[in-house]
């Protein structure tokens, strides 16, 4: 889009999309902060349950190297 050629109407549309959704995405937030907290009440540890979905979302391989990383680090600080 050239300078100054620019449709308001769609800029406002545009903004008003993106507000809906980063209100949508702080209510998830909320939504998952409370199930850490019930987990937490139940006895879990949110901590290491965040690592948990971190390490899910990795690619196998990807997590495989991050494991060996963290295996030889340890190994090198003598906490093997």
């Amino acid at each position: 889009m050239a300078e100054g050629n620019v449709s308001a109407d769609e800029l406002r549309l545009l903004i008003e999309r993106i507000e809906r959704l980063e209100e949508e995405k702080k209510g998830l937030g909320d939504d998952v902060k409370d199930v850490y907290g019930e987990a937490k009440a139940r006895g879990y540890d949110p901590k290491t349950m965040r690592t948990i979905v971190r390490l899910r979302r990795m690619e196998k391989n990807a997590r495989d190297e991050a494991e060996a990383l963290l295996e030889t680090y340890k190994a090198a600080l003598g906490l093997g």
